[in-house]
């Protein structure tokens, strides 16, 4: 019997926080998601994690650390190794809706919880409100 690793794709994920809240997308799951997107083969995670969040938010991100990674089930026969990382923006303007998603909106650390997401989204997005407090002190 030979050896046949899982294969799966991978998806780099952005917590931006603003002014004290996160963007979120909702998806056609209805369900809110970080912005971000499947990698290629050969690319670099945190240019393509730049390059999506450039592409459903309008925003020019600055990429920081890896903050979380999990496999996520989303349905029989699709499943995805999820990287998020903590990100940061230098802009005012208001996040832009791509076609990728059904909404756009940005959300207080309190509200996060009652929002459908995978709790993966919700450790990150917890994790990176707290890096971001102490990193003020």
């Amino acid at each position: 019997m030979s050896y046949r690793p899982h294969a799966f794709p991978v998806s780099v994920k952005g917590v931006i926080v603003r002014d004290g809240k996160v963007l979120l997308l909702r998806n056609e799951r209805d369900e809110w998601e970080l912005p971000g997107g499947k990698l290629e083969l050969g690319e670099d995670p945190p240019a393509r994690l730049v390059r999506e969040i450039s592409e459903e938010a309008g925003w020019d991100a600055q990429i920081g650390p890896i903050l979380d990674s999990w496999q996520y089930h989303i349905r029989e026969g699709v499943d995805v190794l999820i990287v998020t990382y903590g990100a940061t923006v230098d802009t005012d303007k208001p996040p832009v809706l791509s076609n990728e998603h059904k909404q756009v909106g940005m959300f207080s650390e309190h509200e996060v919880e009652g929002l459908t997401m995978p709790q993966g989204y919700k450790r990150s997005i917890a994790d990176w409100f707290s890096r971001l407090r102490e990193s003020v002190r």
